[in-house]
């Protein structure tokens, strides 16, 4: 029995929010020192595969199970994406790339837990999440136009004719991908380490800010040019004006967490959606570089 396409994007979605539901739970995991609340790896302890005895060892066996759930979105992707008609080698491909993505997380989670949360190894399992949520939105994009148009992702000549303006779009990625890159240095020299033994690393808190920032503005930088040139490119207006205000909208306020929670000596609370708006902002930034690919046909499909 074949598929429906609303069906299938409807499953893409589902395994969208359920990878971005478990980079939230795991910045909880850590943020509340339960890093190692689970000190073992498959079992939660050397007697027990599954404990809740203490707080700590609640919240990482309750992050470890969800990683059932978000596996089984995934893999649901992949039995659904062989059975549309006709079948699209992209949607499969992707859906592929999800499930190893979700196996690979699997064996750092557990190579994170043996080396008693060393910073590398955690930012390693986020900058994968950031990989898989990238495939994830992707996905949904392809799915959309497959569900309206039967038929593959239309090619044709893109929308977007301005060179100045795509690369201004790659240096934003760029540049924002960057700031991501940092702040994960940032968290790594932190406070909140997931376990108060675990290792931090050597940056001085002041000089990783400092270079973190540094890429932030070159964003922003990067953002009003993009906005400049856009104004005065009609064909650029067309397919950028709308994500670019979605864009800057999540930047500023992520801009705003992260000085305030700096001022403030990095409270959970604060770090937690300083965390969750990070891959929003990554997203925000890929949207971007999506629209900006768009041909005359697709858009007026998603019209």
């Amino acid at each position: 029995m074949n598929v429906s396409h609303k069906g299938y994007l409807r499953a893409t979605q589902v395994a969208f929010i359920a990878l971005y539901s478990i980079i939230i739970t795991g910045s909880l995991v850590r943020l509340t020192g339960s890093g190692l609340g689970c000190a073992d790896w498959p079992r939660c302890s050397k007697s027990k595969f599954i404990d809740v005895s203490s707080t700590h060892a609640a919240i990482e066996q309750i992050n470890r199970l969800f990683t059932g759930v978000v596996a089984a979105s995934v893999i649901l992707c992949v039995l659904m994406s062989l059975k549309l008609a006709p079948r699209r080698r992209d949607l499969i491909a992707m859906s592929i790339v999800l499930v190893a993505g979700v196996l690979a997380q699997v064996i750092i989670g557990a190579i994170v837990v043996w080396t008693g949360l060393n910073p590398y190894s955690n930012i390693a399992h986020f900058m994968v999440s950031i990989f898989l949520m990238s495939v994830a939105y992707m996905l949904v994009q392809h799915a959309k136009i497959f569900r309206l148009t039967d038929d593959v992702v239309p090619r044709g000549e893109p929308i977007l004719k301005d060179q100045r303006v795509a690369k201004l779009v790659k240096l934003l990625l760029l540049t924002t991908g960057a700031a991501v890159v940092a702040g994960t240095l940032v968290t790594g020299s932190g406070p909140h380490a997931g376990d108060e033994n675990a290792v931090r690393l050597g940056f001085a808190m002041t000089t990783i800010v400092r270079t973190h920032s540094a890429f932030v503005w070159l964003t922003v930088a990067t953002t009003a040019a993009l906005i400049f040139f856009v104004r005065k490119t009609p064909n650029a207006r067309i397919v950028l004006s709308k994500p670019l205000k979605r864009f800057s909208a999540v930047f500023v306020f992520q801009g705003a967490i992260g000085y305030l929670q700096y001022f403030l000596g990095v409270p959970i609370g604060l770090v937690a959606v300083h965390v969750a708006t990070s891959v929003a902002v990554w997203l925000f930034a890929v949207d971007v570089y999506w629209n900006s690919r768009l041909s005359v046909s697709s858009n007026s499909v998603l019209d």
